[in-house]
């Protein structure tokens, strides 16, 4: 059958033998996801004024996403190995309410050491969410619907992009920036009562270990992914990660207009997510191929003619389209190669993730601070090209093996 409709990664056993399926508790997954998710791409609307206020740059500010990155990236894998023992019900709610005490500190932090503290917060509920967020679904529907489940669960991904920006943007103008993360500690409140009131107690089943890690990362299909992740990934949160800083000063536009076009790659990036979902029942490698490409011709667009209002405000939605596609089609790859090893693939991929938000923050501080914002976007559009290239010829190298 032509590689475009028949996927070529292998299907890993299924692990759960869920017979019901609580559609509550998935629900309340999503709901806790659209909290984390908010939080984290808050500062990418609000750069501007918390440096204003901390008294940093607008590079400096930034570091609060790396902070957050750095820290999910380790976090994935020691909450996955630390807390095996544990019931995964009482971790999540732990780990919902880290979500809860980041947001309060930084809303009330008086410098850049207290916000970086707060972020560190957040990328340990963060990581341990993402990292057990695939072995939690498998916990609760059976394995035929798990798509479905998994669907509803990054529906909260999708509607954290469509908020997030454009609302923490007109948020911090109207009430201030410290508003916005207050409101994000109110939905991480809402989560964690719908997260006791609707998760069954789900005991561990089994003690997770370094081995178990470096077991998966043996699988070829799981290293092609994690390297196209990283190379696709750090390129995108480069140039995400300013995109307020960015809008404001080659196109000029202001808080409003920035407010809309946000609300536009948001809008976007739920439509991906449908678009991500659909193309990936059928084949995961070129989904996340089709997603990286997106990324990398819409950021080669703003890094050219990025200062025309018109260009800059279509393309940053189109560029939500296709990062919308990404974190569905990287989760359904990961079914299909590790379903057997759900934690510990989710534990590699998230910290594959993180460490691609943090290299690509970092970078895209330098060349924000060194050569402006427009070189950015050269840099997410190679990054992404290099990443849908390995993608490509690693699947191509798959299907030419002899049986």
């Amino acid at each position: 059958m032509n590689s475009y409709i028949e996927d070529d990664i292998p299907s890993a056993p299924e692990s759960g033998d869920v017979k019901q399926a609580a559609w509550a508790g998935v629900v309340s997954l999503s709901l806790g996801v659209f909290a984390l998710v908010t939080a984290e791409f808050l500062p990418a609307s609000l750069l501007t004024p918390m440096s204003v206020d901390l008294g940093v740059s607008v590079g400096a500010a930034g570091q609060s996403v790396t902070m957050t990155a750095i820290v999910g990236a380790v976090a994935g894998p020691a909450v996955v190995i630390g807390t095996s023992r544990w019931d995964r019900r009482a971790t999540l709610l732990v780990l919902t309410a880290l979500l809860i005490v980041s947001s309060l500190m930084a809303a009330v932090a008086s410098g850049l050491p207290m916000l970086l503290l707060s972020r560190a917060l957040l990328g340990i509920g963060l990581g341990g969410f993402w990292a057990m967020s695939l072995a939690l679904a498998m916990r609760l529907v059976p394995g035929r619907l798990m798509p479905r489940a998994m669907a509803i669960i990054m529906t909260g991904v999708s509607l954290a992009t469509v908020c997030a920006a454009p609302l923490g943007a007109w948020i911090g103008e109207a009430y201030g920036w410290r508003t916005a993360f207050g409101i994000s500690a109110a939905l991480g409140v809402v989560a964690i009562v719908m997260q006791a009131a609707s998760l069954p107690a789900m005991p561990s089943k089994g003690v997770a270990g370094l081995s178990t890690l470096l077991a998966v990362l043996r699988r070829p299909a799981i290293r092609v992914g994690l390297l196209t992740v990283l190379l696709v990934v750090a390129g995108h949160f480069a140039g995400f990660t300013f995109i307020r800083y960015y809008l404001e000063t080659v196109p000029g536009f202001g808080v409003e207009a920035l407010s809309a076009i946000l609300l536009a790659y948001g809008i976007g990036g739920f439509l991906g997510n449908i678009f991500g979902g659909f193309v990936s029942e059928r084949n995961t490698s070129l989904s996340i191929t089709l997603a990286a490409g997106g990324i990398a011709v819409t950021a080669l667009v703003l890094a050219l003619a990025g200062a025309s209002p018109v260009i800059a405000a279509v393309t940053t939605a189109l560029w939500g389209f296709a990062f919308g596609a990404l974190p569905v089609s990287v989760q359904s790859y990961v079914t299909r190669a590790a379903g057997d090893e759900a934690e510990s693939a989710g534990a590699l991929m998230l910290s594959t993730f993180q460490i691609a938000i943090s290299s690509g923050a970092v970078l895209g501080g330098l060349l924000v601070d060194t050569h402006g914002a427009t070189a950015v976007f050269g840099f997410t559009s190679l990054s992404a090209v290099l990443g849908a290239l390995v993608i490509v010829f690693a699947g191509r190298a798959r299907l030419q093996q002899p049986a």
